[in-house]
Parts: structure tokens; sequence; C-alpha cells
């Protein structure tokens, strides 16, 4: 771990300007500028700023913002050899400019140095560059030893505090982008979850309402085929005319139900039994059913009920709905007490995916739904929490 903490480089978060507020770019680029005039101005008044000498030192000064800019690109991009490369020229190139009376852009290059490298490379390379940098500008500042000591320890704190500061920020920085990352996935199922949800409303509303036409013509072409009543063949036209215009009041109870407005379990249980004339029970104390809870109990009714209809029309049905402490039951069954024999095109009839869409209904609201043989029937039983 502690050999992972010398070698890790600066985040590139922390090594880029862009994730800076708007007054830290302002001060960082006023502070450049001011440092820019004062090396220029210091370097240009001098009593040694002419001839070959002046020459050096403007081609010196050229050459360190080219050498600066070329290490903070290749710090950003994590390119050690040419990040080293820059430093071992600006190295280079500060005592020739000294050498040549440009003494303020040697000591600038030396300090700035000692100070970028802490705080853009790794710290087993920024700790040789800084070292070599100070000891450079102590080697030709004439300063006092407390001026010395003064100004190496500023700097050597100044670039340390700066890279914690950047990694910091850089930290934010990234766990802000998990955080939207995070969001983004969050809505992105939530929608998907809400596609869901509608897809299987359309399906449930479309597959009990046409099932249950289905049934009816079918029917009604079985009759006349067989040469059957017109009453009986008109009375199957007509309840096939009825299922559509309850197909059209359903899906509009279902638009209602996406918004959350509709009528409450017991009542529409009671209006479902009534048209299919099988008797309804209901015990416990009733209550309010959440959103996704009271529209599976209405489809898991209509698709068991159109599933009698298609393969029991004269069975002995019934109905019970129980309001538990804790969850909330449906029971449909019913009894071979009177069937009379389908035929294999009308039992045939419908989608077939049924059972299937109420038993991933409950099992997606944290409940179960058992459907098959019971003594001499059939039963369907929803368990849902509530």
């Amino acid at each position: 771990m502690q050999l992972e903490t010398w070698t890790r480089w600066p985040s590139r978060e922390a090594l880029t300007r862009e994730q800076r507020s708007r007054p830290g770019l302002v001060l960082s680029f006023a502070g450049r500028l001011a440092l820019l005039l004062t090396v220029v101005l210091g370097t240009v008044t001098s009593s040694r700023f002419t001839g070959g000498a002046a020459v050096v030192s403007a081609l010196g000064l050229a050459a360190t913002a080219v050498l600066v800019q070329l290490l903070f690109r290749t710090t950003r991009r994590h390119q050690i050899s040419w990040a080293l490369a820059a430093v071992a020229q600006l190295l280079l190139l500060a005592p020739i400019v000294h050498h040549t009376g440009a003494v303020m852009l040697a000591n600038v290059i030396w300090c700035a140095l000692a100070v970028l490298a802490l705080i853009r490379l790794p710290l087993v390379a920024a700790v040789p560059v800084c070292a070599g940098a100070l000891v450079s500008y102590a080697v030709v500042s004439g300063d006092s030893y407390l001026a010395l000591i003064a100004t190496v320890v500023g700097l050597v704190f100044l670039g340390y505090l700066v890279r914690l500061d950047s990694e910091a920020r850089g930290t934010a920085q990234r766990l802000l982008q998990q955080e939207r990352a995070a969001r983004a996935a969050e809505a992105e199922s939530a929608a998907l979850a809400e596609r869901a949800r509608i897809a299987r409303e359309i399906h449930d509303v479309l597959a009990h309402s046409l099932s249950a036409q289905l049934v009816h013509l079918e029917a009604a072409r079985l009759m006349l085929d067989s040469g059957a009543d017109r009453g009986q063949v008109r009375e199957r036209v007509v309840a096939a005319r009825r299922m559509a215009q309850d197909g059209l009041k359903e899906t509009k109870q279902a638009l209602s139900a996406l918004r959350g407005e509709f009528t409450a379990v017991g009542e529409f249980l009671l209006d479902l039994t009534e048209r299919e004339q099988v008797p309804l029970t209901v015990t416990g104390t009733p209550r309010p059913l959440g959103a996704e809870v009271g529209l599976a109990v209405r489809r898991t009714a209509q698709e068991a009920l159109t599933n009698v209809r298609k393969h029991a029309p004269r069975a002995v049905c019934t109905v019970e709905l129980r309001y538990l402490t804790t969850e909330v039951e449906l029971e449909i069954r019913n009894t071979a007490a009177g069937t009379a024999q389908v035929s294999a095109e009308l039992a045939g009839s419908g989608s077939g995916y049924g059972l299937l869409g109420m038993r991933e209904r409950a099992e997606l609201l944290g409940g179960s739904l058992r459907a098959g043989p019971d003594g001499d029937g059939w039963l369907v039983l929803l368990r849902l929490p509530v």
C-alpha cells in the first residue's frame, strides 16, 4: 500500500482545469499572468539584458513557456517519460539563463518546478525533482540561511498542500460522477419498470377482452355450422358485442389505473361477478389496497373467469375475496358439476399466456399464485402482501 502511494499519479480529475470553479480559474489565470509579467519585466530590465545575453534570455523565456505547457499536458495524460524529459530540460535551462543574467527567470523556474513536481508527478519522481530544483536554487540564490530555509520549507508545504487539495477535488468529482451515473441508472430502471407495467396492463386488458370475444364468436360459428337456433346464435353475437364494450370500458379503467384513479377492488369484483352471474363472498374487514395490488386482483379475477367461460361454460363457479391481517387472497373455484363438453377449437382460443401473466404479476409484488386441479374442479388462488 505504501509503495502504491509513492508510485500513484494524481488523478486526472485533480490535474484538469475543467473541474475547477469559475472563481478558481480566474484567480489561477490572474496569478499566472502576474508571474509572467514579473518575470518578463525582471528579465528585460536587468543590466545584463544586452546583446547576446538578451537573445539567450528571450529564447529561454519562450522555451520555459513551451516546456511548462508540455509538462502540464504530459502529466495530465500520465506520460511519465515525456514529463521527466520536460523537467530535465527545465533543470538544464535554468542555470543557462541564470548565467546570462536572467536571474529572476532562473529562480522562478527552480521554485515553480519544485511546486509543480509535488502537485503533478508521482511522489517517487516528484521528491527528487523538487529536491534537485530547490538545491540548485539554494546554491545560487545568495539568500541568508534563515530566508533560504523559510523559502524552501514554504515551497514544499505549498506544493504538498495544493496536491492534497487537488486530490480532494478529484475525489469529489469522481463521487459526483458516480452519483450521476447511479441516478441515471435508477431513472432508466424506473422507466423500464414503468414500460413493463404499461405493457402488462395493455396485454392483460387486450388478452382478456379479445379472448372473451373470441370465445363467443367461436361458439357462434360452431352453432351456425351445426344448424343451431337463430336465437342462440344471436345471443352469442350479442355477448361478443358486450365483451367488446366491456373491453373498451376496461381499457379506460386501465388508463385511469395507470394514473392512480380507479374504483375500489370490492366494487369492481361485485360488478364483474354480477355480469358473469357468479356469487361473490367477501370476508375480513375491507380496506383500500395499493394500486399494484388492486390491479393484480382485478386482472386475476378477469382472467380466471374468462378461463372458466372458455373451458367449463356450465361449471359452478364461486369467487371469494379475503382480507387477512397482512395479505389479501382471491379465490376463484369452479366444480365439474354440470360441466358440458367443450370443443377443442373453443378451448384452444385465446393467447395461452393468461396464467403465466398472472403468476408473473403476483411474483413481482412478492405474492404467489396457485392455479390447477382441485378435487373435482379447478382452483385459482392469489395471495398478495398488503
